[in-house]
């Protein structure tokens, strides 16, 4: 059996790397997924910064390149390239959109100011609190909540500009669900959980019952697991 196309450098626990893999697993892109975290050897082996994604790309037009695309956005826009459908853009008019270009501005809001809001002022310091041990729930949420603060806000704007039904950008599935999903399932499985609107809890079950949400969920905070 041949070997995949792609390979995939990341831990499943990176929101970056899900969000890789949700679009690549809703296309049917087969890849081979290394699991390994930010700043690891393996990590700097891939990218010049040791951040998370990278895309190796074995072959093009028959040759073998193994070559190394990294960063999120210009993996998506990779993936769109060599596999156009199912298509994870919107047209003008979807949701609450006048230009197609506006779904590429919510992924960029989310990557810029949702992931350090959730992840580092809420997320991150919640799990490493918990699984130390050390602080109760009281002293937990005393810690974090500066960061819960900001998060409130950030949270309703995000909301403000998704559709008031449906995915971000209403009937239409795009790349915009697939970069702020990972983060909002963090969040999700946490106390501060409770932060979630009723229309962003509406748009996680409707993202729940997608099959490329259920297969890439192993390995993820959501389920349970835990920082490698």
């Amino acid at each position: 059996m041949a070997s995949p196309p792609y390979t995939i450098i990341g831990t499943p626990f990176s929101t970056f790397t899900r969000s890789i893999t949700l679009g690549m697993t809703h296309k049917g892109l087969k890849f081979n997924q290394v699991r390994v975290t930010p700043h690891s050897e393996t990590a700097y082996e891939n990218h010049p910064f040791g951040f998370l994604p990278t895309l190796i790309i074995h072959e093009i037009d028959g040759k073998r390149v193994d070559l190394k695309l990294r960063e999120s956005q210009a993996i998506a826009r990779y993936i769109d390239r060599v596999a156009p459908e199912p298509s994870l853009h919107i047209s003008a008019g979807d949701g609450r959109s006048i230009i197609t270009e506006q779904m590429w501005e919510f992924v960029s809001l989310t990557g810029a100011h949702e992931f350090p809001a959730v992840e580092g002022g809420v997320v991150k310091p919640r799990v490493a609190a918990n699984d130390e041990g050390k602080l109760t729930d009281a002293e937990i949420r005393a810690k974090i909540d500066p960061g819960v603060t900001k998060l409130r806000k950030h949270l309703a704007l995000m909301e403000a500009l998704m559709a008031p039904e449906g995915f971000v950008f209403g009937e239409t599935l795009s790349w915009a669900d697939f970069f702020l999903f990972p983060l909002l399932a963090d969040l999700r499985a946490v106390p501060e959980g409770e932060l979630l609107s009723d229309r962003l809890r509406q748009w996680m079950a409707k993202m729940d019952e997608l099959d490329a949400v259920k297969a890439t969920s192993a390995g993820t905070l959501s389920v349970g697991a835990r920082p490698p």
